[in-house]
């Protein structure tokens, strides 16, 4: 507890491991929040942090509410007029004063997060780009500040550097994620991300005794868990830890013990329901790569009754479980995936004005359903497990990757002995895609590149699923980087970022085709170096 640490400067911690939902951390920040700033923004953050898992309407209100009052606490402490080197040009500057600006920045970004997530028209997106653009520059002049007043300490320095730490290295590491074509719009306006600068400021953070090392490490485990992919102590942040175990051993392949530290999870703590849903999510996904289709429904089906965060992609993902079963096995609940494709369109919503394009994905694969006498999808979840990159998590286990291509094979063979129909075409493609990743997997690599020109070949003769085309690009060109081929990966990474617009999932594929053409460019980079030396 570094409460009394830092009281000289009117302000507070809570114990490192919080629980959002605990009535002692509630009244002591409620009850000190009009007068310290940390107080303010700590207990702000801890309402936002329910918001966000919630997303119902009366706790982003309140949230907001609260943040503003938070943000108005830590304007009484700032110095009032110039840039942060004017008002220290005569060292007048107090300690205190920092720590405002810090506290600030803080509340200005994190209110941009709730007015993005509130309101839906432009007035309201340009009212959060402005307190985005405004908690930068001030992070910006912070991290300046310091580096040029080194000999600036007070007794409460560590907290401060914690602070702009976190700032700079998340602003750095997110801008970074952006393709080039929008982070050019953005270097206009003023923005520039360095991942491995954000990445190093965010170690820095984690690793020093500070009030923000904890939310430098929650950064770190999110991106090094969730974002370089596509992203039990009885306290919420100890479930949080162990849900990120559970991600590292997800990612590793190790399914089984992935499953059991996200059971552990959602048992370490009650009082949060909406952190459960994080982990019936990833346990629907685990048991999917099992081909456990009952149970990844079974965690689908607890989304779709408790979450609120897309209904429409849990009800898809119910039906698309069903659908894997053999025609004649009973359906958990008596449930028709029919019928519950036909309800996916009714669940959609509406994020700051737009549908989020998961949800457009599904609804528009769900409109096959429509029709008296439907077309059924041939392998609905493993094409959702393609969109959030699932192939990558089994790659090193080769009986859940022989697992997924036994089902690709046997779907195969029932398209081929299908009438041919208007989808022919289309899910005939999808099948070739997705066998093609799991041969690599098998490091098969020619049969592989076999079938992703296959689907490229095929581009003409698509009816509905064009996103194919750019992603069979984007899968060669992978399978061309592990090759070594790196001036064929180049040439067909540009073509599939060049050539193909507007498709579904397209952010998704040019944040991926972003990855490897930046990993191409650093890796020409070490290469040259080494030559040099």
């Amino acid at each position: 507890d570094q409460l009394e640490e830092v009281d000289n400067v009117n302000y507070h911690s809570c114990e490192q491991t919080l629980s959002p939902c605990s009535r002692r951390l509630r009244c002591i920040h409620r009850s000190q929040s009009k007068e310290s700033m940390y107080h303010a923004l700590i207990y702000a953050t801890v309402l936002e942090m329910q918001a966000m898992m919630t997303f119902q309407h009366e706790d982003i209100a309140s949230a907001g509410n609260t943040m503003k009052s938070a943000q108005e606490v830590c304007q009484r402490f700032r110095k009032r007029s110039g840039s942060l080197a004017s008002r220290a040009a005569g060292d007048d500057l107090t300690e205190e004063e920092l720590h405002a600006e810090a506290c600030y920045a803080e509340c200005l970004l994190q209110r941009a997060a709730l007015t993005f997530l509130q309101d839906e028209n432009m007035v309201s997106f340009i009212k959060g780009g402005l307190k985005v653009r405004n908690s930068y520059l001030i992070y910006k002049e912070l991290h300046s500040f310091i580096e040029s007043h080194s000999s600036f300490k007070g007794p409460n320095h560590k907290h401060l550097e914690g602070g702009v730490a976190f700032g700079i290295g998340a602003f750095n590491l997110t801008l970074s994620l952006f393709p080039a074509r929008i982070l050019k719009v953005l270097e206009f306006a003023g923005f520039s991300g360095d991942k491995e600068y954000g990445l190093s400021k965010l170690s820095e953070g984690a690793t020093s005794h500070n009030l923000r090392s904890m939310l430098c490490s929650l950064l770190l485990l999110c991106y090094y868990t969730f974002l370089s992919f596509i992203l039990g102590n009885n306290h919420t942040l100890g479930a949080i830890f162990l849900f990120f175990a559970g991600r590292v051993e997800e990612i590793k392949g190790n399914v089984d013990e992935a499953v059991a530290l996200f059971e552990d999870g959602c048992k370490a703590q009650q009082a949060w329901k909406q952190f459960h849903h994080m982990c019936y999510w990833e346990l629907m996904w685990c048991f999917t790569y099992k081909r456990h289709w009952k149970m990844a429904y079974f965690y689908a089906d607890l989304l779709s009754q408790e979450s609120r965060w897309s209904k429409a992609m849990y009800v898809y993902m119910k039906a698309a479980c069903l659908s894997m079963l053999p025609e004649g096995e009973a359906r958990p609940f008596g449930e028709n995936e029919v019928e519950l494709f036909r309800q996916v369109p009714a669940f959609k919503q509406k994020i700051a004005g737009k549908s989020p394009p998961t949800e457009k994905f599904a609804i528009r694969k769900a409109r096959r359903y429509k029709a008296s006498n439907p077309v059924r999808l041939p392998v609905p979840v493993l094409e959702m497990m393609y969109m959030w990159n699932g192939f990558s998590m089994i790659s090193k286990r080769p009986e859940l990757t022989e697992g997924m291509l036994e089902t690709l094979l046997e779907a195969e063979r029932t398209l081929e002995a299908t009438p041919g129909n208007e989808y022919s075409v289309d899910d005939s493609c999808l099948i070739l895609l997705l066998k093609g990743l799991c041969l690599k997997n098998q490091s098969r690599m020619q049969a592989a590149e076999e079938c992703f020109n296959k689907v490229y070949s095929s581009e003409k003769k698509l009816k509905f699923d064009h996103y194919l085309i750019p992603n069979s690009l984007l899968e060669l060109g992978l399978l061309y980087i592990d090759t070594g081929r790196r001036e064929q990966a180049i040439k067909i990474l540009q073509k599939a970022k060049n050539n193909y617009k507007e498709y579904s999932m397209e952010s998704r594929t040019m944040f991926r085709i972003h990855a490897a053409l930046s990993k191409l460019k650093a890796d020409t980079s070490d290469q040259d170096e080494i030559t040099v030396l």
